[in-house]
């Protein structure tokens, strides 16, 4: 059965933001814009999409997650929480000595995460060897996996790339966070990535491309994979890196800084207001 989960998605992506935000403050962490960025997806998935079932976070039959772009896990583990995985006084230990929730997102600290990532370029590599498995064992799952612009510099990911479609794996869905910054600024100055849908589409995976804090087109694009069959459908989502947050939003500081004092404020008072 799809999740059942009472607030909407745009209010479950107002929490996500507003967890994040906490968390990566009372952590002293970075990445928040990171996290920012990539709410909506995450509360479209978990609010929409994802067959699974909190308290069996190992059913068999669940859809397998995978946030490649591990560091913005502050925006995994909130929407884990508010989906009732664990307990959301987790969320106060984030990236903290002795605490529940580790910087990067990592299995076995909590229940829901499939696979420790954050080293990028592993994300997809993993997913593609799940959605394969299902494939050779008749299951019916999918195998959904967020990666970052960033991370798509690694060669890992365009091996896998050229994998997926060889194998006709069409139970694989792969959407790109394209906030357009990376760590050490715009990914059109560190390796610029355009032509990027057609770079997918020539490597056989159906893309599409879309507004990705459009919930609506979120939940269309979502829920009408596989794009076609015997081929892995490719989401190429638009986003704003530190969305939500007007200071935070296009600017790389943000990657690395959260917001704290003064600033926190605004930030909290900003999503209250949404």
């Amino acid at each position: 059965m799809p999740p059942d989960v009472s607030i909407s998605p745009s209010e479950l992506a107002r929490r996500i933001r507003k967890h994040s935000v906490l968390m990566t403050s009372q952590a002293n962490a970075p990445h928040i814009a990171s996290s920012l960025s990539v709410a909506d997806i995450l509360a479209v998935l978990y609010g929409r999409i994802l067959h699974y079932d909190a308290e069996r976070p190992d059913w068999p039959g669940r859809d397998r997650f995978i946030l490649s772009k591990g560091h913005g896990c502050a925006a995994l583990y909130a929407v884990l929480a508010e989906c009732r995985f664990f307990p959301m006084d987790w969320l106060r230990t984030y990236s903290q000595d002795g605490g529940h929730l580790a910087g990067h997102a990592t299995h076995k600290c909590a229940p829901g995460i499939e696979v420790s990532t954050g080293s990028l370029g592993h994300g997809l590599p993993i997913g593609i060897g799940m959605a394969l498995a299902a494939k050779r064992d008749g299951k019916s799952h999918k195998v959904f996996v967020v990666l970052s612009d960033g991370e798509c510099d690694e060669g890992s990911n365009w091996e896998g790339a050229l994998f997926a479609p060889h194998h006709k794996l069409d139970n694989l869905v792969v959407v790109v966070d394209y906030n357009k910054i990376q760590s050490l600024g715009h990914v059109k100055d560190v390796l610029d990535l355009h032509p990027f849908a057609e770079k997918w589409r020539a490597f056989g995976w159906s893309t599409r491309e879309l507004d990705g804090h459009d919930l609506v087109a979120l939940e269309d694009a979502l829920s009408g994979t596989p794009f076609e069959q015997n081929r892995p459908s490719c989401i190429i989502a638009h986003t704003i890196k530190g969305k939500g947050v007007s200071f935070m939003e296009n600017n790389l500081q943000y990657h690395y800084t959260p917001a704290r004092g003064d600033e926190l404020s605004r930030a909290l008072a900003e999503l209250e207001a949404q």
